[in-house]
């Protein structure tokens, strides 16, 4: 990979200035390595912006985890009090206004961004219209029970590097008309966080969550379906019904993504936790030390989050997902797919010994030997800003 990138980039002199957009914790939990790398090479300036959620309130305020080791360049607030359609696109219009002056303020040579989330659809727009080389990580995946799946594709169109996850991620890219050298498959940002990682002990994070963990624990995180809102209430109060129906169980809750009916679920989640907080207990933000701990030692996962079918792998930890959110992502044997109205299958396939005896044996297709975030960075520092701009597209 290197002897290609020593073949089609060249160092352009003088400090470069890039930029890391993150609008959520999901983000930033993948992003952070990378800004250390950044951040310690001389010839390169790191400039960061905390948007969306990571200044709201609502969901923990979590642009101050980012303070704790870096300096942010500006902090752009987008998001309204309300998460209905017309709402959600006049954030994106905030974002759109609030974006092209800060990249006029801060005039960035490279802007990087990573994922699906709709706020940086806006960015990737402003950056295509400024004339502004966009990074695009995590790219090529599929989501097709969410608007996130076409968002994510329409981001890698405006992109000029791409770095995905998985050999099948790059493919699909290339099947979009990218140029194969603008792709690269450097393997799970995931990885090297979770292998790294200083995991807390139970009674750590009995005392970090002020909470007793002596009995089974589900870790349940679920966000809309951005594609069929009309059933979120009566899917999240099913979910709910289940659960009830777990014996010595606790139950470890995170807030909701900021999507359509995302304040709706955290509402209800509130409530159920409030009148049950001897067993149920949510979380704005569970940081990533915290919730790769839990995830590390929960009986399962439930719900419908990304980080269930990419993360929970790696410890074998089994994930009940619901619903089509997730669907198009790569799975392994931890997985147990069920729609909501399944759920009693799914729990009584997580005892089952054939699932069990599968748990021991898989291969995590997540799982690398690579430093992702050190490849980023090195492309990033010798890319030729003269040219990368100027794509082809590529008919198969």
């Amino acid at each position: 990979m290197l002897n290609t990138l020593k073949a089609s980039c060249s160092l352009r002199k003088g400090v470069k200035k890039i930029m890391l957009i993150s609008a959520t914790r999901a983000e930033w939990y993948l992003l952070r390595n990378l800004c250390h790398e950044i951040q310690n090479d001389k010839d390169l300036s790191l400039q960061i912006i905390a948007t969306g959620a990571h200044l709201s309130p609502e969901f923990g305020l979590t642009y101050k985890e980012i303070e704790k080791e870096f300096k942010i360049a500006k902090k752009i607030p987008i998001l309204l009090a309300s998460d209905d359609k017309i709402s959600l696109c006049k954030s994106m219009s905030l974002a759109f206004s609030a974006f092209s002056q800060a990249f006029e303020d801060l005039k960035p040579d490279m802007v990087v961004i990573l994922g699906d989330r709709y706020e940086m659809l806006s960015v990737a727009s402003v950056c295509l219209l400024m004339h502004i080389p966009l990074v695009h990580l995590c790219g090529g995946e599929l989501t097709l029970g969410a608007i996130d799946d076409s968002i994510r594709h329409s981001i890698s169109k405006m992109s000029h590097l791409h770095f995905v996850s998985h050999e099948i991620y790059k493919k699909r890219l290339l099947q979009l008309g990218e140029e194969e050298k603008r792709v690269f498959n450097i393997g799970s940002l995931a990885s090297v966080i979770i292998k790294n990682m200083n995991f807390l002990s139970k009674k750590d994070l009995e005392k970090a969550l002020e909470m007793k963990l002596d009995k089974e624990l589900y870790l349940i995180t679920y966000h809309p379906l951005t594609l069929n809102v009309k059933n979120t209430q009566k899917e999240i109060k099913t979910l709910l019904k289940k659960l009830d129906t777990l014996k010595n169980a606790s139950l470890i809750f995170t807030k909701a993504n900021a999507d359509e009916n995302g304040l709706l679920i955290n509402e209800i989640l509130q409530n159920y936790c409030q009148k049950n907080s001897h067993k149920a207990k949510l979380f704005d933000n569970l940081g990533s030390q915290k919730y790769l701990s839990l995830m590390k030692i929960a009986k399962a996962m439930v719900g419908n989050t990304s980080s269930g079918i990419s993360e929970s792998p790696f410890f074998k930890t089994p994930c009940i997902n619901i619903g089509d959110r997730q669907k198009g992502r790569l799975r392994t044997q931890n997985i147990i797919d069920c729609e909501i109205n399944d759920l009693d299958q799914a729990f009584e396939k997580l005892e089952s010994k054939e699932f069990k005896q599968n748990l021991k044996n898989f291969k995590n297709p997540y799982d690398n030997d690579k430093n992702p975030n050190k490849i980023i960075k090195t492309y990033l520092k010798n890319v030729n800003l003269d040219t990368i701009l100027h794509k082809n597209f590529i008919d198969l």
